[in-house]
């Protein structure tokens, strides 16, 4: 039956569309896809609620419940739509989901050419020709104050439980009080216990000092987060203290990788270099803890008498890297290092750059905030970080 009903729409659809194009021309263009976009939207609602609109059947869960008009603006101009509603409403049509995130984009790029200075002449140009329309000041004036209010809904939402966390930051330029001020863009990544990541939050503070960062972690913890088995970051003076009075009882791991390029700073000829890196990975690639342990006791006995510093360092300080090792193999190379921190803030450099400097701390904020929502919605939507271990 279903079948039948979306043969006569699809009939319906046809007919509809193209009498409107022959009678009114390229002019009823926008009438057209009007009635294609509406008619598309009940084939598809009919397909969410597996039956036809007048179907009847004891295996029905939900029914249609009439429609909601919306104006939606398009490179042919406004298009008026009668979106399908269902009783529940768990039902919204996939393209204007897809219309959704790319509003989101548009009023970030409205948001970061407003940042920028860009004259209200030439974004209204440049949006013109990304989609067929103008907009005024007053339009990118409206733009930034929703997005505010999206943002700060996302850096405000409730979060659960995330077995590994991911700490790093970034500095910004700032005028302030008619100065340039360096200002400390922290952020958050969270791994779930199904594998998932995602970034929890960002906050731009005066500096990477230990009040900041307990000020952020202390809100993680207000919003819910959890269940926390280890924290990833590279050795951040500031967050170490934060850390210690925030989450006392998780162990901590710190970036190999910062671990390898910190040593080379002990490294006192040239010539070592090579040597002391392949030394220092073979104590992070060892079988387990107890081989690791061994061969950084070798190693530092090995530089106690050509380089007694980085003998110290490595005895003080690689330690610090092997906290991996008490968590699954499977993870080993994904929590070891904070990489993934890394390539954020490397994409949020590669955005700001254009900026230089931001006019006042919301600003930056705002843009910053916009770059993570976007990698954090393509992280939810693509593969899991950390690999399924089986059981």
């Amino acid at each position: 039956m279903t079948g039948n009903i979306n043969c006569e729409i699809n009939n319906t659809l046809s007919e509809g569309a193209l009498e409107v194009i022959m009678r009114y021309g390229m002019e009823g263009l926008p009438r057209a896809i009007e009635i294609l976009y509406n008619e598309a939207m009940k084939i598809e609602r009919s397909r969410h609620l597996g039956f036809g609109h007048y179907e009847h059947s004891q295996e029905r869960s939900d029914y249609a419940n009439g429609y909601k008009t919306r104006k939606l603006k398009t490179r042919v101009g406004e298009l008026n739509l009668q979106i399908p509603q269902v009783r529940n409403g768990d039902f919204y049509p996939s393209f204007l989901e897809k219309g959704l995130r790319s509003e989101r984009a548009l009023k970030a790029t409205l948001a970061e050419m407003y940042i920028q200075g860009v004259s209200t002449r030439k974004v209204s140009a440049v949006i013109e020709q990304l989609c067929g329309f103008q907009v005024t000041s007053t339009d990118v004036s409206r733009a930034t104050g929703l997005l505010d209010e999206e943002f700060n809904k996302w850096r405000t939402r409730p979060l659960g439980k995330y077995e590994y966390l991911y700490f790093d930051a970034r500095y910004e330029k700032v005028r302030n009080a008619g100065s340039v001020v360096d200002l400390a863009t922290l952020i958050a990544i969270g791994a779930t216990e199904g594998g998932r990541v995602e970034l929890l939050g960002i906050s731009v503070k005066l500096s990477e000092a230990e009040i900041h960062w307990r000020e952020f972690l202390t809100d993680l913890q207000k919003r819910g987060l959890h269940g926390v088995k280890l924290t990833i970051s590279d050795d951040h003076s500031g967050l170490k203290a934060a850390r210690r009075t925030v989450l006392p009882s998780v162990p901590w791991q710190r970036c190999q990788f910062h671990l390898q390029q910190n040593a080379q700073k002990y490294v006192p000829r040239k010539s070592m270099k090579k040597e002391v890196a392949a030394d220092i990975r073979g104590i992070f690639n060892a079988a387990n803890r107890t081989e690791a342990d061994r061969l950084l006791k070798i190693t530092t006995e090995k530089y106690k008498a050509t380089a007694p510093q980085l003998s110290k360092w490595m005895e003080d300080s690689i330690v610090e890297g092997l906290t991996v090792f008490a968590f699954p193999d499977e993870y080993r190379k994904h929590i070891r290092t904070n990489n993934i921190a890394e390539r954020v803030n490397k994409e949020i450099k590669r955005r700001t750059r254009k900026v230089g400097i931001f006019p006042n701390e919301d600003s930056c904020l705002r843009l910053s905030t916009a770059i993570i929502m976007e990698i954090s919605e393509e992280w939810l939507l693509g593969k899991r970080y950390l690999p399924k271990i089986e059981t």
